[in-house]
């Protein structure tokens, strides 16, 4: 049983009593603990039936706890897209840690060394660039310690990797021939088409995409380059990356938590999406004194702003919309002849972006059913 932190907020004294999920003090980060394990298991399941590991990204969650419950249900390791967020999972224990974004600055290499050095169940990282790849292969020389890479492939994206196949190339031989490095495979990671919202356009996108990785593969393979590990995908394209058959691992991350972006793609085709709504805001009415709308308590410090708006999804009446407010204050508008929520009700809104979402929070509220049973923290919040 692991025990809990200290200083957990105002809502700890709620913690196991029934009926605590509404009496939250708020804005509070709730995640539903049934909907997570269902998660959680759905996606092991899927990746088993599609012959395919998992390397699910604590980027989502930035959390120790849930971190292990992926690894119990199957997965084999956890990326993390920075530097931070992999200190957090290797010195909670987690094995199999891979960082999925170029680790270049010489503070940063020096931190990747000493996480290197105490990483007893495995790390590894990306390189995009030949000179980063040098500066890797003699921290880990002088190390004493050979440190596992991947190359990293752009994928159509253009944020990181080698930009065509001679570049991969290239590289994967200076990766092979370091001395101080371990190359382990590539990363192919299209985060460009993860929310595309019209599932046929995804799947032919995807499946090109990988179309032109496999070639590269294949080229790579028969030029005597061994290529273990290829690693990439997402929660929108979870089920569609492994009818190529190209990837032997799953990056995905939104799935245990879904949000209004992701719920939206992922029902097109479907009579509902493939995983639940887990994460929520709780937000309370704090005015009622304006017609047509009523103000509540969480505003841009509490939700993410780079997708759609928040959804109110228990609470509101039906019709009811939620537009930011300002910094702490939320409107909730509502539908004409709907009766006005009184002062100090309690709403739960659907997160529009998951992960910047939970980094604005320190705390996860645990709920099974209307009970608070526990309260997480959120170990990697703000880690860079």
């Amino acid at each position: 049983m692991m025990r809990r932190m200290a200083g957990l907020g105002p809502n700890e004294a709620l913690i196991g009593r029934a009926g605590s999920r509404s009496a939250l003090d708020t804005p509070a980060l709730i995640v539903d603990l049934d909907a997570l394990e269902r998660n959680i298991a759905a996606m092991a399941a899927a990746a088993r039936a599609a012959g395919v590991a998992l390397r699910p990204h604590a980027k989502t969650h930035k959390s120790v706890r849930i971190a292990g419950m992926q690894v119990a249900a199957g997965a084999l390791g956890i990326c993390c897209a920075t530097l931070g967020e992999a200190e957090a999972m290797v010195d909670g224990g987690l094995p199999g840690v891979h960082i999925t974004s170029p680790v270049v600055t010489p503070p940063k290499v020096a931190r990747l060394m000493a996480l290197h050095r105490r990483a007893e169940r495995g790390l590894s990282v990306v390189v995009d660039h030949p000179e980063n790849l040098a500066a890797l292969d003699r921290a880990a020389g002088a190390a004493g310690r050979p440190l596992a890479v991947l190359v990293d492939f752009s994928a159509g994206h253009g944020r990181t990797g080698c930009a065509d196949e001679a570049e991969l190339v290239r590289l994967a031989r200076a990766a092979i021939a370091a001395e101080g490095l371990e190359f382990r495979g590539i990363q192919s990671y299209s985060g460009n088409l993860q929310h595309i919202a019209r599932r046929a356009e995804r799947r032919a996108r995807t499946l090109a995409e990988l179309e032109r990785l496999g070639g590269m593969l294949r080229r790579l393979r028969d030029s005597g380059i061994a290529v273990p590990i290829v690693s990439g995908a997402g929660t929108g394209t979870f089920d569609l990356d492994p009818e190529a058959r190209i990837l032997t691992e799953l990056q995905v991350g939104s799935y245990i938590f879904m949000d209004v972006d992701y719920l939206r793609a992922l029902k097109d085709g479907r009579n509902a999406a493939p995983f639940e709504t887990a994460l929520f805001v709780a937000t309370s009415v704090v005015s009622v004194n304006a017609p047509g709308y009523v103000t509540c308590d969480a505003g841009l410090k509490c939700f993410a702003t780079d997708g759609p708006a928040p959804e109110p999804a228990a609470g509101a009446p039906p019709g009811s919309r939620y537009e930011f407010f300002g910094d702490e204050h939320g409107k909730l508008i509502l539908p004409p002849g709907a009766p006005r929520p009184p002062l100090g009700a309690i709403l739960e809104c659907v997160t529009p972006h998951c992960d910047p979402t939970v980094n604005l929070h320190d705390v996860y509220h645990l709920v099974r059913g209307d009970t608070l049973v526990d309260i997480w923290p959120v170990d990697a919040r703000g880690k860079r």
